[in-house]
């Protein structure tokens, strides 16, 4: 997937996120891809909600230094389905997330790096 991801206002002491994009299947379909989330800060870590009319909880993360880098990670079940989420905030103020996902249809491995664009 190649996109944008933004962090929009504070949202009921919530960050609004969303990211657009397009997915090129292995088969060489193209897909346009949007979801939006809710980031809520912890005292260890952060929350992840569905950004719904009413705020489904995605994951909570606890962070620990490792290195240079912050990390962190969560599992979340979704019917048949696990999605575990790996977190990764490096000095450089990018960060990668993971999600290594489980199920009786499923089985990929979906890894994201974030970065801010060139001025």
């Amino acid at each position: 997937m190649v996109g944008t991801a933004t962090f929009l206002g504070c949202i009921d002491g919530r960050f609004g996120y969303a990211e657009r994009g397009r997915v090129t299947l292995a088969d060489g379909r193209i897909l346009d891809a949007e979801r939006h989330y809710l980031f809520e800060q912890t005292g260890d870590g952060f929350a992840v909600w569905f950004a719904e009319p009413l705020p489904r909880l995605f994951h909570g993360v606890v962070l620990c230094r490792l290195g240079t880098s912050l990390v962190g990670g969560s599992t979340h079940p979704c019917g048949d389905d696990r999605y575990d989420t790996r977190y990764e905030f490096r000095a450089d103020g990018s960060f990668l997330v993971t999600h290594a996902v489980h199920g009786p249809r499923k089985r990929y491995v979906m890894e994201t790096r974030y970065a801010r664009p060139p001025c």
